[in-house]
């Protein structure tokens, strides 16, 4: 990273464009620099409102490059903290105290306002930036309908369909924490209690009832079943899918490589019929024609031909030398 400042410019050249657009959308929330394809692998620089977010993934930084990179952005906007998270190291925790939390904050995407929290309990920033074309898909598709959101996280692509007009939203994760900072959202975009729901349930357990598919789990000799929360069989016009890379719960495991369809199938049999499903692989080794063609194939097999698609692409913050991007976003239209 020695020539990190000619490394910064560059990005801020090639964002130049996208940040007008994004001022004039009341967006405060982007990636100003991407290391894996802009010179410094590892590297991120994200800007969540007034806050500025570094993170390594690779090596940490000193102090001298904290400051190098915090002084280069801000005279871009008004940067009241900088937060460093050094996660370089296995499974990119982060390397202080985990329970250390930086002041809440608000950023801003598309007018529509998110909780900004550069540390908390968890490892991830409280919104996936990568992830704004979904939302601005959803912002512009969901009003008058139903919309399901599981593995909701944070519930951003939920409160983008209620901020949007959606008749009714319902949000599906396992962590508490991650639905409370969803209802946060909710109350910073003013948005009524009847319009969103939160619910906290394993995805297989919630998605399957849904779809009205039997529910299984895994239950050890000696062992009472887990209880989870009932929940009535019901469609929606629209379905957004945003499964992790791999997790495993008593009801089932989630497998993006090798098992894409155990949480596809029912996500497909939640969605009404001309209904819309978007679903997401952010696993970079799968190809994204055989992916593609996996889910149209499950889709028909589940009963509910894909008539037509649409592939999202992450913006312009998020560059790729390749095209070849390792969030895929799907939009099935059955």
């Amino acid at each position: 990273m020695s020539d990190l400042t000619s490394l910064l410019k560059n990005a801020d050249e090639y964002r130049a464009e996208l940040l007008a657009q994004l001022q004039e959308e009341s967006t405060t929330c982007y990636r100003l620099f991407h290391g894996t394809n802009e010179g410094a692998l590892g590297l991120t620089v994200d800007r969540y409102g007034s806050q500025l977010l570094i993170q390594t993934f690779h090596e940490a930084l000193s102090d001298e490059q904290v400051a190098q990179i915090s002084g280069h952005y801000m005279p871009l906007f008004d940067v009241q903290e900088v937060v460093y998270n050094d996660r370089s190291a296995k499974n990119s925790r982060r390397q202080d105290e985990h329970n250390k939390r930086s002041i809440d904050r608000v950023g801003q995407e598309i007018g529509v306002n998110y909780r900004v929290r550069g540390k908390h309990a968890g490892q991830d920033p409280l919104l996936f930036l990568d992830m704004r074309v979904g939302r601005r898909y959803v912002l512009d598709n969901a009003n008058n309908k139903t919309v399901l959101n599981l593995f909701s996280y944070t519930c951003g692509v939920g409160v983008c369909a209620a901020v949007a007009g959606a008749e009714k939203v319902v949000n599906v994760d396992f962590a508490e924490r991650n639905l409370d900072v969803g209802k946060e959202n909710a109350q910073l975009n003013n948005l009524n209690n009847d319009q969103i729901e939160f619910i906290q349930s394993d995805f297989f357990t919630a998605a399957k009832q849904f779809a009205g598919m039997p529910i299984k789990q895994r239950v050890k000799r000696g062992q009472k079943p887990r209880p989870y929360p009932q929940l009535e069989e019901q469609q929606f016009d629209l379905v957004y899918l945003d499964p992790p890379r791999w997790a495993k719960s008593h009801f089932g495991t989630v497998d993006l490589i090798r098992d894409y369809q155990s949480v596809l199938k029912p996500s497909v049999l939640a969605t009404k019929p001309g209904g819309t499903l978007i679903c997401t692989n952010n696993v970079a080794k799968v190809d994204i024609n055989e992916w593609l063609e996996l889910v149209k194939r499950c889709a028909n097999k589940a009963g509910q031909p894909v008539v037509d698609y649409e592939i999202l692409h992450p913006e312009a913050d998020f560059p790729s030398a390749d095209g070849q991007h390792p969030l895929k976003i799907a939009v099935l239209h059955f």
